[in-house]
C-alpha cells in the first residue's frame, strides 16, 4: 500500500484514519470497528464489504 495513498483515505463511515494491516491485506478503522479489504492492491472501502473488528482485535 502507497503511504501517500494512506494518508488521502478516511474511513467511509467515520471519515477517521485508516492503518494498513499487511499480513491481513486490510484497511482498519478503529473508530468504526471495521476492516476493510485491499484486493490486488486495491482498497474496497464499502461498508458491505467491511468485516467487524472483534474485541482482541481491537486491543492490539
Amino acid at each position: 500500500m502507497d503511504p501517500k495513498l494512506l494518508e488521502l483515505l478516511v474511513c467511509p463511515v467515520t471519515k477517521g484514519p485508516l492503518t494498513f494491516d499487511r499480513d491481513a491485506q486490510e484497511l482498519v478503522s478503529r473508530s468504526a470497528r471495521l476492516a476493510y479489504p485491499v484486493r490486488d492492491g486495491i482498497p474496497v472501502l464499502l461498508e458491505n464489504e467491511a468485516r467487524t473488528l472483534t474485541d482482541e482485535e481491537l486491543e492490539q
